[in-house]
């Protein structure tokens, strides 16, 4: 009983990858906007998916909305993600996750640093890595 492992050509990988990231930041804005809306906060700029100075409070709606899409977003593009790639889908879910920290950190001109941050990123990635 031998154990096969089949590699796909960094090609495939590098286009599913893209394809994740462009999945997530798209459905990333959706849900900011619907959240915006259902919460009436009127007033989050375009880059606020990269925030992490926001203040963590619950009185604060504009944390709130952001909160919430990035929980959802992880759960959404867990299932999304199986239809791009099918397997090894952990891989990309750190990848797309290392992606966007990288990401935040050039949009931001500074790592983020804070542990609310840090928090809400681990639990989705671990849901994500659990759940699938």
């Amino acid at each position: 009983m031998a154990f096969r492992v089949t590699v796909a050509p960094s090609k495939v990988v590098l286009q599913n990858l893209l394809v994740c990231v462009i999945l997530f930041y798209t459905i990333y804005y959706a849900s900011l906007c619907v959240f915006c809306l259902i919460l009436k906060v009127y007033d989050l700029d375009i880059l606020a998916p990269f925030d992490f100075k926001m203040n963590p409070s619950w009185l604060n709606t504009n944390y709130k909305v952001l909160l919430i899409s990035t929980e959802l977003i992880y759960f959404v593009c867990g299932l999304l993600f199986v239809l791009v790639v099918q397997e090894w889908l952990w891989d990309y879910a750190i990848s797309v996750t290392i992606v966007h920290v990288a990401v935040t950190s050039t949009v931001m001109l500074e790592f983020p640093l804070t542990s609310h941050w840090w928090a809400a990123l681990g639990i989705v990635i671990i849901s994500v890595l659990c759940c699938r």
